[in-house]
């Protein structure tokens, strides 16, 4: 995928790549395989080694793909690698209440035959995606994947970003932060976070259940915090459980059988029998927002500029946004002949995300505020809000286009188009 650039050129400028990207989690891998479908060098660095992201066996995890993400990966190539192993999403069924009395009678049902463009989405094992991810970039060669490598250092020297990793220097003309909530890129280049403390811990695991779940999720919002059943092939489903931190920490030290006895008021009988069929994982949720997406010759993806509540299933969707947004962004300004981390480069991804992502950011915190309390007039607005949604198929097809990630300006990799 050589493709004899400007960036080429300035090889004898001592410019070791055209990008460097920290960070080697699904957001950098799926941004290094742009940028490459782009015609850039990419410089992935990875503080774990590739064996341990490439795991095997199932532990649990998965992730919601919107229709738009699943877009991103056939563009990128990947699609055809994890149809196999990707359940659809048909429907989604939202509910009120409380923990073994059932669900409100206000509830909202998105059925993907609404509309025309297929399921809403699609359930995919980490491994999958992971393995997937590191099959492609092995095989393409503008593409250097240091793994495990760490990241002790990074200025900026003029039109060079330098990052220094196990004591070697690498310079490219932009560094991208992939690096998480815990960015060290954003610290580096003195970004700012906020942090919310949600006082809520999420619950992650996989659940076998006697019963088909025939493609449905749900999601069913409780006074302590929300739980939501995400279909899995087979009859498997994941779950993410969100708890007060005391409860929470309680929960994750019971053995798999006291863990389903505590779930099981929550989770229903309509799935049969259920057992856990994986690991457990457990994490403390908050929001987090840095100040901005760039700084000089830097850009943040995903988690690093922005990690929101799991409420609405969109953390690793954003991240495919941000992704997609910055190659577009870069490559177009690539084959104009700019500098590809000038800062009216990176100021149009960051005018074309910002405002989306703190849009996000702050649904999910008005969403996560509004449903996670017991307070009784509170609880009949938010009743009475789903039964109207519900009842008016205009608003109901708008959150389905919405949950599908079909709305908005998207880029070209969102509608599985190649850059």
């Amino acid at each position: 995928m050589d493709n004899p650039t400007n960036a080429h050129i300035l090889r004898g400028m001592k410019l070791d790549t055209d990008i460097t990207i920290v960070g080697g989690g699904l957001n950098g891998t799926a941004l290094a395989l742009a940028f490459a479908q782009g015609g850039l060098d990419v410089t992935l660095i990875d503080s774990l080694p590739a064996d341990d992201r490439a795991q095997s066996e199932f532990d649990g995890r998965a992730y919601a793909l919107a229709l738009a993400s699943k877009r991103l990966l056939d563009a990128l190539g990947l699609w055809d690698a994890l149809a196999q192993d990707a359940q659809p999403m048909l429907e989604i069924k939202v509910t009120d209440g409380r923990a073994g009395e059932g669900p409100s009678p206000f509830w909202m049902h998105f059925d993907h035959a609404e509309i025309e463009e297929g399921p809403m989405g699609f359930m995919v094992e980490d491994r999958h995606l992971r393995r997937t991810f590191l099959e492609a970039i092995a095989r393409i060669d503008n593409i250097t994947h240091l793994a495990p490598a760490t990241v002790t250092g990074q200025r900026i020297d003029g039109p060079f970003a330098r990052v220094v990793a196990d004591g070697k220097t690498i310079s490219s003309r932009l560094l991208v932060g992939c690096d998480g909530r815990s960015s060290g890129t954003a610290s580096r280049a003195g970004l700012k976070r906020s942090v919310k403390d949600y006082g809520q811990t999420a619950l992650v695991a996989a659940i076998g259940h006697e019963k088909p779940h025939n493609g449905i999720a749900h999601q069913f919002f409780m006074p302590a915090g929300p739980l939501a059943i995400l279909p899995l092939t087979g009859n498997r489903s994941a779950i993410v459980w969100a708890e007060e931190h005391e409860r929470a920490i309680e929960l994750a030290q019971l053995d798999n059988d006291k863990f389903i006895e505590a779930l099981r008021p929550a989770f229903g009988d309509f799935l049969g029998d259920i057992h856990v069929a994986g690991a457990r994982f457990s994490y403390p949720l908050t929001l987090t927002e840095t100040e901005s997406m760039t700084a000089d010759r830097v850009a943040l993806v995903g988690d690093a500029a922005h990690g929101v509540h799991p409420i609405a299933g969109q953390g690793l969707n954003q991240g495919l946004r941000d992704v997609a947004a910055l190659a577009e962004v870069v490559t177009d300004a690539l084959r104009r002949g700019e500098d590809i981390g000038a800062p009216d480069v990176l100021g149009r991804y960051a005018g074309w995300r910002s405002f989306d992502a703190n849009m996000l950011a702050r649904a999910t915190d008005t969403f996560n505020a509004l449903f996670s309390n017991d307070n009784q007039a509170v609880r009949l607005v938010r009743d009475v809000g789903l039964g109207i949604v519900n009842a008016t198929p205009a608003l109901r097809r708008g959150f389905i286009r919405e949950a599908a990630g079909l709305t908005g300006d998207l880029p070209r990799l969102l509608q599985g188009r190649a850059l």
